[in-house]
């Protein structure tokens, strides 16, 4: 049997019905960028309020659906989706409607004050076409003259000739189809009202006529026979009871989808069935899931190069850096959006809590939430998860899992928590994708440069914090995050320690070992710029801010009585001795004598422990692409590839960069 290759008019009456009503309807979604991966398809991204995103494809002449199987984007936009993106980007979808149980879909679209129709055709070759509000054309996908029809911009946009509706045909529709047929059933059937074969046999054999019998010669009550058929083989559609599903075909031992339907048809009833909750679900399986795979092989077969393992293992590491970046900035977006409706989340979670507290049933919840009209906050839960005791909000458009034990900034913590340890697992990749190219560098060139320079490692505790040694030679640690910060306060900080950290959240609690020693002033003033420029001053782009010390007795874990303290954050007690206005300063180097290794810090340290010394500044460049930057630089100045990447990959130097994005503002010793 031949696989289906394009939606026939039942179907999109049949997807017409989901997507314009229920719980799968488009109307009132959003429109955001409209891009044209292929010459006849269309994909329009759009967000469905209390749905989220989702992608509405439409490939002319062969399906419209909703669609997670996407072909991938051009590198530049094509004129018409840039056309389409002028006039309804940012615009409602108002109606998506079928016209007239043909292969037309049209699409109403509402942007400010200017309404446009969206026209997508499925007969012939197809087209998708924009029309303004007096349906003249603003622009076709394709332009196309036919006899009685002019596709063009500036021309008034018309149907093609009509035929019957099968929903609405009476018996005397067929009269006049038969009287002016010289066919078959079948073949008057199918053309006449617009059903294509396999639904016109559908309707012979349920009606028990001979599918292959002139039309003359079919008797009054075979035609009665037909007319209730028709309305029988379509009630699904009509009634909103549908069942689709998808049809397989053994071949080879091997399952294969050869058709899919809204409702299922006797032609079918010996064949293997793959059923789904909607149509449109059962569309994009047989149509999206193919063209997606069908894209991969054309790609996989274009490649010149064998991909060998170490290639297939660094694509793989460089796809976990993205799915890693990809989870920490939605875990990042969700607690920011937490903030954004601090009110809302705080008014939700302490109503809730009361009402647990006061004895109220979780079902009890649900149907008082269900009449607080009067409550803003209620109508943006989602969900109710009696057993763990959480909700889920819809915080314009982003979902956020909220456990009511929990105030709100411990809510919005645990997604910053999440996004951190995702971020710890990126970094590990990232050493896993420098030793992989390393593997692959050493393959492919197996006589390395002759090695300028000897590597000199030593093991030091403090390597996995932030550190530099100070222009006096004092050691300053600070922590990288929450975790750091406890470990230097509970295994590190020792009485004879200076005490250093921010009023703003997100610097590190840094500590001078002093050796009983008392600390110079030049330390104390380079520890300070150390805490400022790796805090979030750094990170909004500041160019200072203020700090202060305090001795390690001040410091303490131990909250007064009612108050929460998270992770990470301590209680400071007593007289704080500030340091205002301090500049921010680093720069990043390479120590070259007692051992070899890339080392950060305040410029004055650094300038007083290594060479090749370059400042930075709050700039545009993430600490990613930064290292990269820093690295290649060395490479160019230092020419000793083995040395450079042993003392100074771009790892090495990410660990010792700020936070946020930053730019390189000297080079010293360069």
């Amino acid at each position: 049997m031949k696989k289906k290759q394009e939606m026939s008019s039942a179907d999109i009456s049949a997807l017409i019905s989901e997507l314009s009503d229920g719980s799968n309807s488009i109307v009132d979604a959003k429109i955001n960028k409209i891009y044209q991966p292929t010459p006849d398809e269309v994909r329009i991204n759009i967000y469905i309020p209390r749905v989220g995103r989702d992608n509405l494809v439409i490939e002319a002449g062969k399906r419209i659906h909703l669609s997670k199987h996407l072909r991938s984007n051009p590198k530049m936009p094509g004129p018409f989706p840039m056309l389409l993106r002028k006039h309804i980007m940012g615009g409602r979808i108002t109606f998506i409607r079928q016209y007239d149980f043909d292969r037309i879909v049209e699409i109403g679209i509402s942007k400010g004050d200017v309404d446009t129709i969206l026209i997508a055709e499925f007969f012939s070759q197809g087209n998708v076409i924009l029309l303004n509000n007096e349906r003249k054309i603003i622009l076709p996908m394709k332009p196309r003259t036919f006899r009685g029809r002019k596709i063009q911009g500036g021309e008034m946009y018309e149907y093609p000739e009509s035929q019957i509706s099968p929903l609405e045909a009476e018996k005397d529709d067929l009269e006049q189809a038969f009287s002016s047929s010289e066919d078959d059933v079948v073949r008057t059937i199918a053309t006449s009202f617009n059903l294509g074969g396999l639904l016109a046999e559908e309707v012979c054999a349920r009606a028990g006529v001979d599918k292959n019998k002139p039309v003359d010669d079919v008797t009054l009550d075979e035609k009665s026979k037909l007319t209730d058929t028709l309305k029988d083989v379509f009630t699904p559609i009509v009634t909103g009871e549908l069942n689709p599903c998808i049809i397989k075909q053994k071949t080879n031992n091997q399952s294969e989808y050869v058709d899919v339907l809204p409702f299922e048809l006797e032609q079918y009833k010996e064949y293997e069935k793959q059923y789904f909750d909607s149509f449109n679900k059962a569309l994009d399986e047989f149509f999206g899931k193919e063209v997606v795979e069908a894209e991969r092989k054309i790609q996989e077969s274009a490649k010149k190069e064998k991909v060998d393992i170490y290639q297939r293992r660094l694509q793989q590491q460089q796809g976990a850096i993205e799915k890693f970046e990809k989870e920490a900035n939605k875990y990042n977006s969700i607690a920011e959006a937490i903030y954004s409706h601090y009110p809302f989340v705080e008014e939700v979670i302490t109503v809730l809590t009361n009402a647990r507290k006061s004895g109220y049933s979780w079902d009890d919840i649900k149907s008082k939430l269900k009449e607080a009209n009067d409550i803003p906050s209620a109508k943006l839960i989602q969900s109710i998860d009696p057993k763990s005791g959480t909700i889920v909000m819809d915080l314009d458009g982003t979902k956020a899992t909220l456990d009511i034990r929990y105030s709100v900034p411990q809510n919005a913590q645990t997604y910053y928590e999440k996004a951190k340890r995702v971020m710890k697992k990126r970094e590990g990749a990232l050493r896993a994708i420098e030793e992989t190219k390393r593997i692959i560098e050493n393959r492919d060139k197996p006589q390395q440069q002759t090695r300028k320079r000897k590597v000199i490692r030593k093991k030091h505790w403090y390597s996995r914090f932030r550190w530099f040694i100070s222009s006096d030679g004092f050691l300053v640690v600070g922590g990288r995050d929450a975790d750091t910060n406890e470990e230097i306060f509970k295994k590190y900080m020792e009485k004879q320690d200076i005490i250093l950290h921010t009023q703003v959240p997100g610097a590190p609690l840094a500590i001078v070992k002093s050796k009983r020693y008392n600390v110079p002033e030049q330390t104390m003033y380079e520890a300070a710029q150390f805490v400022v420029s790796y805090s979030s001053i750094w990170k909004s782009g500041q160019f200072g801010g203020d700090c202060y010390w305090v001795y390690p007795n001040q410091v303490s874990k131990t909250p007064e009585s009612g108050e929460f303290l998270k992770k990470g954050s301590f209680i400071i007690r007593g007289d704080r001795n500030y340091f205002k206005n301090v500049p921010v300063s680093v720069a990043i180097g390479l120590e070259l004598e007692n051992e070899t290794r890339v080392i950060g810090g305040p410029l004055d340290a650094v300038k007083k422990n290594g060479k090749y010394i370059i400042e930075l500044m709050p700039g545009k460049y993430s600490q990613s692409d930064l290292a990269k930057k820093i690295y290649k630089l060395y490479m160019e100045q230092l020419k000793d590839v083995h040395f450079v990447k042993n003392i100074a990959s771009p790892d090495q130097i990410s660990n010792m960069l700020p936070p946020g994005e930053s730019d390189i503002k000297d080079k010293k010793d360069f």
